[in-house]
């Protein structure tokens, strides 16, 4: 391995002042000081809202066109984005391809360290080829020292392809430059422990992915008010889930908010439809198809 490039100089790697005395602290200050260093995640993402709000409505759009949107990182980043992309079949009840994840070292990665295989621009440029990504497609490409290969190799595979690009890391655009079009920077300050980018870096990370997921779920129709309208059913959990969305949006009681389940083949989204429409599981379905799976917009295309 040759000698490295010197990465003293990122945020993310510097020391943090507050906690030069980490290893004398007692247990009760170390988790006061771990509250107080967490208090700015929520500045940071305070501090993106505009981009975030952006990148939501870019990838909404492509998304409603047949796009697709891809996390794709290394150790911990990489972790995130598939963590995040997993969560969206079961809540938005959406296909497995829709959102998806990518990590240098693939499925083994997860479970096990494997963090030199993020020196590789080439693997994530491939990464991008198999998985045929083309100009309907988001990549947000997720690097908390901002520096990572696998990741910048993949930005530029996807710019390439004419696909939308964004960045996630949390080094100022100054340390780390990034050809993309959404460049987002999660500014966190220094780790309680110098360079452990799971810590700040890993929770403001994943409360964007947080925001950007739901956020484009949101504006896919995939919610109603704030209810999870499109989960999937597919555990006793969620099908308790399920029945007390029905029961709480209707006048229904349990049992029947349970039978009404069934009979929409347990998607909750066409049994308040079928329930406030008066209409047939075919009729429910036709419409929701027509206007793109929107339940609010399906309703007020009934008549008054």
């Amino acid at each position: 391995m040759s000698n490295p490039e010197s990465r003293g100089h990122l945020l993310t790697e510097q020391a943090n002042p507050q906690s030069q005395n980490l290893d004398q602290l007692s247990s009760l200050e170390l988790v006061t000081l771990f509250n107080q260093e967490d208090a700015h995640t929520l500045s940071a993402i305070a501090g993106v809202r505009e981009e975030l709000a952006a990148l939501i409505d870019r990838t909404a759009q492509a998304l409603s066109q047949g796009g697709r949107l891809f996390y794709i990182g290394a150790g911990t980043s990489g972790r995130l984005g598939v963590l995040d992309a997993a969560e969206c079949p079961p809540t938005f009840c959406t296909p497995p391809e829709l959102v998806q994840g990518i990590i240098a070292g693939g499925a083994g990665a997860l479970v096990r360290s494997s963090e030199d295989l993020e020196d590789r621009a080439a693997d994530g440029a491939e990464a991008i080829a198999h998985r045929q990504i083309h100009d309907l497609d988001v990549v947000v490409g997720i690097t908390a020292g901002g520096t990572t290969p696998f990741v910048h190799g993949a930005l530029e595979a996807a710019n390439q392809r004419g696909a939308t690009t964004a960045l996630i890391a949390c080094v100022p655009k100054d340390q780390v430059s990034s050809n993309v079009d959404f460049d987002i920077r999660l500014i966190v300050g220094p780790e309680i422990l110098a360079g452990s980018t799971r810590l700040k870096a890993g929770t403001v990370t994943k409360m964007a992915l947080n925001i950007i997921s739901t956020g484009v779920m949101v504006r896919l129709g995939k919610v109603y008010g704030n209810r999870m309208v499109d989960v999937a059913v597919t555990n006793t959990k969620l099908r308790d889930r399920a029945v007390r969305i029905i029961q709480d949006l209707t006048d229904l009681n349990r049992e029947d908010a349970s039978h009404l389940l069934e009979q929409s083949d347990r998607r909750v989204k066409l049994a308040l439809l079928m329930y406030w429409g008066k209409t047939t599981p075919e009729i429910g379905l036709e419409l929701l198809a027509k206007h793109h799976g929107n339940l609010r917009n399906a309703l007020n295309s009934l008549p008054q």
